[in-house]
Order: C-alpha cells, then structure tokens, then sequence
C-alpha cells in the first residue's frame, strides 16, 4: 500500500476550468492529495459508484465540516438510520407524485410570468433575468418559504454556496454565508405560525408536523436552498447555452428525434452543476493500492466521473443521443439528491420547452463565461430574444 501521490493544482485555472487537470489524474493519478484543497480527491466513475455506498468508509458525518458548522447538521451530513429518517420525513414535499400533481402548475405559471417580463426587453442575461427567478420561484413553493422574493432566494442560496466552499477561510465569504443563514432562519420565523395552523405540502409545511427536532428542519431547509437554487439555475442557463451551440441537436428536440429531458441529462453530465461532494474517511481504508488514513477528508468528484473515458465515448462532446445512464450527476449512493424528479420536472418540463416556444429566435449576444468545479455553471450569459 501506498500513500495518496501528492497532485498540486493552480486554484485559479481549476476554477475557470478543471477539465484538463481532472482528466491528467484519471490517466495518472486517480486518487490523490491536493494540498491546495487540503483533500484527496477520488476522480473515476466506478470507483466513486463503488465507494460512496460504503459509509463505513466514507462517512457524511463531518462534525467540523464547513456545511455542518455554518448551516447546521441536515440529513445531507448524516449516515445509517438517522440520514434515511429524516430523508423519509422530507420525502412528502419532493416525491414525483407531488412534483407532478402539485409543483409542476406552480412552476409552469411562475415560468409564464418570468417570460412575459421578457417579452418587454429584446436583450437580457439568461442566468439573472430567466434561469434565476425561474428556479427560485420554484424552490420558494417547495420550501414553504414564499416570504423570500426570487432574488434573495438567490443571494441566500449563493451565500451558503460559497460559504461551504470556503476551504480558503476567506472572512468575507463567512460573513456573508452568516448573513445568508439569518436570512433563511427569519424566513422561517416568518411562515411557521401559518404552516403550523395550515400546512401545505411543502418542506416546511411538512417538516413542522413530524417529530424533527426544529434545527434539523432549519438545516434541512437550508440544504434544500444551498442545492436547490443555485443548480437548477445553472443547469437551465447551461443547457439553453449548450442548445443554442448545437443548434442540430435543438432542432432534433424541435422535430420530436429527441427530448428536452435528453438534453438536460446530457447537459448534467457534461458539465456537472454539482461537480464534488466531501466525505470523511472514518477508518483507515485501502483502495487500489492506494491507503486511506482515518480522519482525513476526501472528495467524490462527480464532474471527473461524468467525463470518464472507460465510461463515455469522447466525453467532452455535448451529443444528447448519448446514453447517460452511468453518468452520476445526482449521486450514486444513498445521498442520491432527494430533489432530481423536482429539477428533472423544473428544467426538462418547463423551464427549456417554454423558453424556446416563447422565443424561438433566440441567440447568444456574447462570451458566455463559466466557473467552478464544486459546483459550476454560466456566470452570465447574454442572449438576443428576438429579431
């Protein structure tokens, strides 16, 4: 057995774009130490679909994480039975039958109205004038928490975002995670008494009338909004991006060859908008040679995966007649993201249908920058929506 080979990184180029280096460690080094990231990094598909299933290994349970410090302990950082009860007490809010009977008309009508705000202005940023009141308005319904308006859903889920990504300790990005949080907890203050008197279906509603201790149900509604607003939001932008520069596969969607939902798995596993998840090594452990230490930390990276070559044929392609049922972009274990059928609807069935019938001559109007590699999408994106 030997030690994880140390690999280092440029923190700045990897977030611009991680790709080069994530395919160098597949080939050499596919799992390694990044003292940069003060992690070992496990990078191959089937290593990470093997290993995230083994919790006795690769423990949730991080009690000095950053998530688990600055937004409190929700089933997304806990194992075993406490981890599978919790999920089962959200499950009412975010199961396909609710998504389909109740959520969908939300989303649609929400969308309705994000859409004929644009028909007013020619030119717009997809990711803050489309993809983001669009995935928000969403995750106001699921939450319970329609007291927020879209954009400080927004700011609280990216406050969050950045804070559990913070490996750097920068001050800054703290205080505003803490800010963010407040935010969401005054949220909450606000619609308890009404969801306590009427609760509805969603994950607030739902959450206050079990036995969950209420900051388990403040953590797991921020879980919701640290991974329900700022993926959906990217992976909509991205996905019309990626259309609008294959303009034969969104002319295949448009003939009926294939489907909105192809493009958006084939979208989620090209460029992953979760692209990492931490783990804890809890016990010594050895893999391929390689020998894991107790008490060290180790990141699952979904976006390396996604891109396997021993997995996918020329994976850096966008091709959504691709089979992508081996890509991992929602998880491969039991924390398989308890919100897919909900974004799968959002994104598949609302968010890039209705855009394109609103504005089928829509064209890109400049650089469409991304960055990113624990989480990753467009950060602007200028579009034409009409001659």
């Amino acid at each position: 057995m030997t030690a994880p080979p140390i690999v280092h990184i440029d923190p700045k180029s990897f977030w611009q774009d991680p790709y080069p280096v994530l395919a160098e460690m597949r080939a050499k080094t596919p799992i390694c130490f990044v003292p940069e990231l003060n992690a070992n990094l496990m990078v191959r598909r089937d290593d990470i679909f093997t290993c995230e299933k083994n919790i006795a290994v690769f423990s949730s349970d991080q009690p000095g994480g950053l998530m688990t410090v600055l937004m409190g302990e929700n089933m997304m950082r806990k194992d075993g039975e406490p981890h599978i009860r919790e999920r089962k007490q959200c499950f009412p809010a975010l199961s396909p039958r609710t998504v389909r009977d109740i959520w969908k008309t939300k989303f649609q009508d929400d969308t309705q109205q994000v859409l004929a705000k644009l028909t007013k202005q020619r030119e717009c940023d997809l990711v803050t004038d489309y993809a983001m009141p669009v995935s928000a308005n969403a995750l106001r319904h699921i939450t319970g928490l329609t007291c927020l308006t879209p954009q400080q859903m927004d700011a609280a889920s990216q406050g969050m975002i950045d804070g559990v990504g913070n490996y750097g300790g920068d001050p800054d990005i703290e205080r505003r995670c803490h800010a963010a949080t407040a935010m969401v907890d005054d949220a909450i203050d606000e619609m308890l008494p009404q969801m306590q008197a009427e609760p509805d279906t969603s994950l607030l509603g739902i959450l206050c009338h079990t036995d969950q201790p209420m900051e388990s149900i403040r953590a797991n509604i921020k879980l919701a909004i640290s991974g329900g607003q700022n993926e959906p939001r990217d992976a909509i932008a991205g996905a019309i991006w990626a259309l609008l520069t294959h303009k034969d596969q969104l002319n295949k969607i448009l003939s009926g060859e294939h489907t909105w939902l192809s493009a958006f798995e084939e979208y989620a596993r090209w460029v992953s908008p979760i692209g990492m998840s931490p783990r804890r090594i809890a016990q010594d452990f050895e893999w391929n040679g390689i020998e894991l230490k107790a008490e060290e930390r180790l990141f699952f990276m979904f976006g390396s995966a996604n891109r396997d070559e021993d997995m996918f044929e020329k994976p850096e392609a966008f091709d959504i007649s691709r089979d992508t049922s081996k890509a991992i972009s929602f998880g491969a274990g039991p924390h398989f993201c308890a919100g897919a059928a909900a974004s799968r609807c959002l994104i598949s069935e609302v968010a890039l249908p209705m855009l394109f019938e609103a504005f089928p001559d829509i064209q890109l109007n400049g650089e469409v920058p991304f960055g990113g590699w624990a989480f990753r999408g467009p950060l602007k994106m200028p579009v034409t929506l009409f001659k």
